[in-house]
């Protein structure tokens, strides 16, 4: 049994080797590497308060937009058009959402790194936060449909607060 359990480790190692893949991913691919990895996810519920938060600071600053949350994997997890928001919002909310989820970094910041605007999905304009838990980025919340993008990223901010304090 042992001599099968080195014949495969030492197959699975030539493998890698002959498909170009790194040593680190050699290791990763180990007999004892778990199967199964865990992530967080954004709760519904916390969803839910977050579009809230973000369409009570619209109103409370005048504006009507658009809130999309995404999930790690850019997959949209809620999307709430509020009154009078343009046709144009849904889809800059996703995209902005989606920019802040893979880079984990507010899409302001990302703006001045034009290279990046050409991965499919991104959109370097502000308003796109990202939603962390313990470090890492679980979520991303996009706002689009005030006349600056720096009004979108404070309307997104609120959302984030809204949550803050219970993301772990």
């Amino acid at each position: 049994m042992k001599l099968r359990t080195r014949f495969a480790a030492a197959s699975l190692a030539a493998l890698a080797l002959a498909g170009g893949v790194t040593s680190t991913a050699a290791q990763a691919a180990a007999p004892d590497a778990p199967a199964v990895v865990q992530t967080n996810v954004l709760s519904a519920d916390a969803a839910l308060k977050i579009a809230d938060a973000v369409q009570k600071e619209a109103a409370k600053q005048k504006q009507r937009v658009t809130v999309a949350i995404v999930d790690r994997s850019g997959a949209t997890r809620l999307i709430l058009k509020g009154d009078g928001a343009g046709p144009q919002t849904e889809e800059s909310a996703k995209r902005k959402a989606f920019t802040a989820v893979s880079f984990g970094q507010p899409t302001s910041a990302l703006a001045k790194n034009q290279a990046l605007a050409a991965i499919p999905g991104t959109l370097l304009l502000a308003g796109g936060v990202p939603v962390a838990s313990g470090g890492a980025p679980i979520a991303g919340i996009g706002v689009g449909g005030a006349p600056s993008g720096a009004i979108d990223e404070a309307i997104a901010q609120a959302g984030l607060k809204a949550v803050q304090g219970r993301l772990g």
